[in-house]
């Protein structure tokens, strides 16, 4: 079972504090237990700058929101995908983990949608086909 674990926000995020050098700190220590464990697939932090961008789609229209988010109460912060057996393996690894930032933050754990997952939508030769062919299908793309 496939993993996608955001690190939240929930109040206003200052990186530039000590708090942050520790939490950092903290986080890259578990990060290398999961990558021992060979849990982790992929993890990265996300900024939230001028270049961040919202988009929103309602009636027909896309409207493009510009960043930083500050005014946001759930900051997705970061993100990590992990590969575990199933959802039980994957809260002992979030309860194991260091707070994900300084104040108030959270864990999100969201399993990835697979194959079989999408037997409503698909023919059983589409489910019986391999997996798709290229980067695409190294990458687990459903």
């Amino acid at each position: 079972m496939r993993v996608m674990v955001f690190a939240k926000a929930i109040e206003n995020l200052d990186m530039s504090t000590p708090a942050a050098a520790e939490a950092f700190a903290a986080m890259d220590r578990f990060t290398e237990e999961l990558v021992q464990a060979g849990v982790l697939v992929a993890a990265a932090g996300l900024k939230n700058g001028p270049l961040a961008k919202r988009i929103t789609f309602e009636g027909g229209r896309c409207t493009v929101i510009d960043g930083p988010f500050a005014e946001t109460r759930e900051l997705i912060a970061g993100f990590s995908i992990w590969q575990v057996k199933d959802i039980d393996e994957a809260l002992a690894w979030a309860r194991r983990s260091p707070q994900p930032l300084p104040g108030a933050s959270e864990l999100e754990i969201r399993p990835f949608f697979e194959a079989e997952d999408l037997a409503g939508f698909l023919t059983p030769e589409e489910l019986a086909a391999p997996p798709h062919e290229g980067l695409r299908g190294q990458l687990g793309v459903a």
